[in-house]
């Protein structure tokens, strides 16, 4: 069987090639071993998201007398909610199999095996390709803590699947994912305890934000050990005998521990480039040994392309979805050029946390010139009468030209308003450029016209 098209992994990556080579009229033939929509749709992204909106549901009822509203004897279903979580992700995995199938996809379930740039073999099928695009995603990764094969820990798909509360969670990471769970988890009623080897949460994103979500959670009860590095975990058991996790770390002040009924690793993930024959192409790498790619996703092997968490830029679903556009206007012959300019990143808790762009870290490293302006999010007429007694802030940075060169936001809807200032930051527009745009009123977007 001959394609003008193969895609390895049907992530974000891999389906939105494969829908965009099938708009385009081209053969195309996708390879998918386990679920359709990889990590992001069956055990990360929509699953999170989905519990993260139930347990903001229930933050919301416990405190609606902010709002005049009394809710008396409020509760939650952990079961249900599991089961809620599971029929979306169903539901949205039948939606993307449905799409590729309407734009004439072939869709083979099996693990594929490179040959050569031209030739995947899939069972005992050997499948001919013109264009080959590598999109095998990334993978949960554990390191080699002493002790850590000795006891039972959770990585986020146990966390998600979990129909029993633990009665305290500790957490090894404090990043996206690591936060996102304790988010959740506080807001259930667990003891959580997040245990962070840099000195702040959620490395990457705008470190004096970060730092004020930490301190909101705090008040709620989640405790955070910052430069704590862990030197082991160990079994370890209650005064009645119930089996505990104790968690060995040291700081600069000294030696320490926390001990919890559960133990969630979110240290992070990297890309997977084993198990798909991707040695048999030999593909250039770079330093950090991801994929390397040009601005088309091209590799170094003509008619070979890498999109998604393979290629070790982001790791991120949307930067994924763009990548796969970009690979396929390059083979149909459209002009295009993936930027990494504004990517956004975002946090789903509660509230939110959003950036994009430059953060004042990155544009000291450069040496840069820039200014800030800050405002607090109460300015927004919509965010004061939406999140009754709640502090949030708006932070733009702003290059010596008054080019805008990054958003940060700490507020509910972050997720929802930081693509206005990805815009603004793709396209280069200067606050006094941005400023003419008309914002309708009232919402909470409007923050970045009041700030600038």
């Amino acid at each position: 069987m001959k394609y003008q098209v193969a895609i390895i992994g049907g992530g974000p990556a891999g389906y939105t090639a494969a829908e965009a080579a099938g708009k385009a009229g081209l053969s195309a033939v996708l390879f998918e071993k386990q679920n359709l929509g990889g990590v992001c749709l069956n055990e990360g992204c929509i699953p999170t998201k989905t519990l993260l909106y139930s347990a903001k549901t229930y933050d919301g009822a416990r405190h609606a007398s902010k709002y005049a509203v009394n809710v008396p004897e409020v509760s939650f279903d952990l079961s249900k909610i599991i089961a809620r979580k599971q029929k979306v992700v169903r539901k949205l995995v039948l939606g993307v199999k449905s799409k590729l199938t309407a734009h004439n996809v072939t869709i083979v379930s099996g693990e594929a095996t490179v040959i050569d740039r031209n030739h995947v073999q899939c069972g005992e099928e050997i499948y001919e390709c013109e264009n080959l695009l590598l999109c095998t995603g990334s993978e949960t990764f554990i390191p080699g803590i002493p002790g850590v094969n000795s006891v039972p820990y959770w990585t986020h798909r146990d966390a998600l699947d979990s129909k029993e509360l633990p009665a305290s969670l500790a957490i090894i990471g404090g990043g996206v994912i690591g936060m996102e769970f304790a988010s959740f988890f506080n807001s259930l009623g667990v003891q959580v305890t997040v245990v962070e080897m840099l000195d702040e949460i959620l490395g990457g994103m705008d470190r004096e934000l970060s730092a004020m979500l930490r301190t909101e959670y705090a008040k709620r009860g989640i405790k955070f050990m910052l430069s704590a590095k862990v030197v082991s975990v160990a079994g370890a058991s209650s005064e009645d005998g119930q089996p505990l996790i104790q968690v060995n770390y040291e700081t600069a002040e000294g030696a320490g521990s926390v001990i919890a009924e559960k133990l969630l690793m979110s240290v992070g993930r990297r890309p997977v480039t084993k198990g798909f024959g991707l040695e048999n192409l030999n593909l250039a790498k770079t330093e950090r040994g991801n994929i390397c790619v040009n601005e088309q996703m091209q590799t170094s092997l003509p008619g070979v392309y890498a999109c998604g968490d393979l290629t070790g830029f982001s790791l991120l679903a949307h930067t994924a979805v763009r990548e796969a556009e970009v690979a396929i206007h390059t083979i149909i012959g459209q002009k295009d050029a993936m930027s990494y300019r504004a990517i956004p990143g975002v946090v789903y808790t509660n509230p939110e946390i959003a950036g994009v762009g430059e953060t004042e870290d990155s544009l000291q490293q450069k040496g840069a010139t820039y200014r800030v302006v800050k405002l607090p999010m109460a300015y927004s007429g919509r965010f004061v009468a939406e999140n009754e007694g709640v502090n949030g802030v708006c932070k733009l940075l702003l290059g010596g030209d008054d080019t805008v060169l990054g958003a940060h936001v700490l507020g509910n809807p972050a997720s929802e308003i930081i693509t206005l200032a990805g815009m603004a930051i793709e396209l280069k527009l200067t606050a006094g450029e941005w400023k003419k745009i008309v914002f309708p009123h009232p919402t909470v977007g409007e923050i970045f016209k009041e700030a600038l």
